[in-house]
């Protein structure tokens, strides 16, 4: 059966991002090459045909080549790297990328403007070379996305984030909701009400469409999306396999793929697609948003007590 091998190289990074859920500790944490050759090899044998690296930051990697010249080799039809892009920004190191056979690259963009993105990434003079990486695979035949993240302080640049990217040839952009575990657990001013992010997701897709740009969003229910609800991306439908330096697991029991459904889930259209909410926003925010949306009475509080808004004040 074909699926996704996603696969954390290890956790260590180039960069210090102020929301990242790695911790110190995490970051002493990686696969051998050997382990990561022998997980390529079941991967194909047991049907996967796509592979993902990722990290940390998998360009740091002195093997990241050889690795993936290896899964061009066993026939992987899909070969993704997911980077920051401050390696493959300078030097000919993107074409190298290219010529071991990666086709599709995602840059994590985290948010556009040159002064904030160096302050969440905690690095200066980092901003030209992820923009440089977008541009240089802007014009090739791989397969290019950007990934933004959503959280409080990133909402309000949200739609003009998507004017940036499509002025340099980006076409694909996914927005990943930002997360209250491990390294960010510590940081839930971080963390926007999922209402709050609907009319800046809305905006967003005005710009998108008008750019011809693919969005999708990760981690919000399709409900809480209301007429956005087909913007909503679950990966955890697929058949994906996490190889990370801890364990093998099914995405669906990532810490970071919502899991929880809640009784206002039931009878919901959208109940066999949807993941439902993550166990940490549960905790900081509770189900009052998606009981809301459905019309019924919230089950769980949050420690953050939300508005009780209506329906048509959620969905903006």
């Amino acid at each position: 059966m074909p699926g996704l091998l996603d696969i954390i190289l290890g956790y260590d990074c180039n960069l210090a991002c102020t929301y990242c859920t790695i911790t110190e500790a995490m970051r002493a944490r990686a696969l051998p090459a050997r382990a990561v050759a022998a997980e390529l090899s079941r991967g194909r044998s047991n049907g996967f045909d796509k592979v993902s690296f990722t990290g940390g930051e998998p360009t740091i990697r002195a093997d990241l080549l050889p690795l993936v010249r290896r899964a061009a080799d066993l026939g992987y039809r899909s070969i993704k790297v997911q980077s920051n892009g401050l390696l493959l920004g300078v030097g000919d190191n993107a074409a190298r990328l290219l010529d071991a056979g990666v086709t599709c690259v995602h840059i994590s963009i985290h948010t556009h403007e040159a002064a904030a993105y160096e302050a969440m990434v905690r690095r200066e003079g980092t901003h030209r070379h992820m923009q440089r990486a977008l541009e240089i695979f802007a014009e090739t035949d791989v397969e290019l996305g950007a990934d933004v993240i959503l959280e409080s302080d990133t909402l309000p640049r949200l739609p003009s984030a998507l004017d940036w990217l499509a002025a340099r040839g980006v076409r694909a952009a996914d927005l990943w909701f930002v997360s209250l575990t491990d390294g960010n657990s510590n940081r839930p001013q971080s963390l926007p009400s999922m209402s709050e992010a609907v009319p800046f997701i809305a905006e967003a897709r005005a710009r998108a469409d008008a750019h011809g740009i693919r969005l999708r969003s990760l981690h919000i229910p399709p409900c809480i999306l209301g007429e956005h609800a087909d913007l909503a991306h679950n990966p955890a439908l697929q058949r994906v396999r996490v190889v990370s330096p801890d364990a093998v697991f099914d995405l669906a029991d990532s810490a970071i793929t919502p899991r929880e459904h809640v009784p206002a889930c039931e009878g919901c259209e959208h109940r066999t697609q949807c993941g439902g909410l993550r166990p940490d926003y549960l905790v900081e925010l509770g189900d009052v948003e998606v009981a809301i949306a459905r019309g019924v009475e919230p089950s769980q509080r949050g420690r953050r007590r939300l508005p009780m808004v209506t329906s048509d004040e959620l969905r903006g």
